[in-house]
């Protein structure tokens, strides 16, 4: 091709285009549009209230998750009383242990989570609901209530690695399909 030729078929590429996107996520974060060098954010104010509010519902978490592990007690207690529905009992346990696992932490109670957790991945099958299993969930639950009564946050310390300790005892004898 000659350059004439070339020449004229560069005249004919249309140019680059650059899109300049407004950040729409900015704006909402900020309660608006925003002015050119204007900073966004979530008034102090609100940030107080919530915080506020997170250290309340801390202090109440043990009476509130108190009620979640007599849901799980009457579910333990259903699965003796009832094996017939076992399999359905163990699978609420398993809900309820999937809750747990992910709120203790947050409030101040890891132990919860630890238990809450093993729980959750003791219960995942709730079609082979053994004795065995019903033991194991009467291990998790005791568990429980030892950290919610005694007010066991943190780590516990020396309570709760005893704990933690009763919890592994406990999984590796009833985890196993001939433990008595």
């Amino acid at each position: 091709m000659s350059d004439a030729a070339v020449e004229g078929k560069a005249a004919k590429v249309p140019g680059v285009r650059f899109y300049v996107i407004r950040n729409v996520l900015k704006d909402k974060a900020s309660g608006g549009a925003l002015a050119p060098g204007e900073k966004g954010g979530i008034p102090i104010e609100a940030i107080q209230a919530a915080e506020a509010e997170f250290n309340k519902m801390s202090e109440d978490y043990p009476d509130w998750v108190q009620s979640l592990i007599d849901e799980l007690s009457d579910n333990y207690r259903r699965c003796i009383d009832t094996p017939e529905i076992r399999h359905e009992k163990v699978a609420v346990i398993h809900d309820i242990a999937h809750d747990m696992k992910g709120q203790g932490g947050t409030f101040g109670y890891p132990l919860i989570t630890n238990f809450g957790d093993s729980l959750y991945k003791c219960t995942h099958k709730s079609e082979e609901a053994s004795d065995n299993l019903v033991e194991l969930i009467k291990a998790h639950v005791d568990g429980m209530k030892a950290v919610i009564s005694g007010r066991v946050s943190g780590d516990g310390g020396e309570i709760g690695q005893e704990l933690l300790v009763s919890l592994e005892q406990a999984v590796q004898k009833y985890s196993t399909d001939d433990a008595a």
